[in-house]
């Protein structure tokens, strides 16, 4: 299984930073904090040296992504 390179894992530590400073009035900031808790865990994983699936963690970060983008479309002008 092919674990995940040095820019999604740093892509990885900042998603997570960026998702927790959601407004609690969005409701992206609910949904987003099942997403912060699975990148956290495979972070840690990744940090403790065990295997995590590469493919896994890339859709994590696109969802995240696509969460940041919908949470930036709630602001308003």
């Amino acid at each position: 299984m092919p674990a995940p390179d040095d820019l999604q894992i740093q892509q990885a530590r900042v998603l997570v930073r960026r998702l927790a400073r959601l407004s609690a009035d969005s409701i992206w900031a609910h949904r987003a904090s099942g997403l912060r808790a699975a990148l956290d865990k495979s972070l840690a994983r990744i940090d403790s040296g065990e295997p995590v699936d590469a493919a896994a963690f890339e859709y994590l970060l696109t969802l995240g992504h696509e969460m940041l983008i919908r949470a930036a479309e709630e602001i308003p002008a």
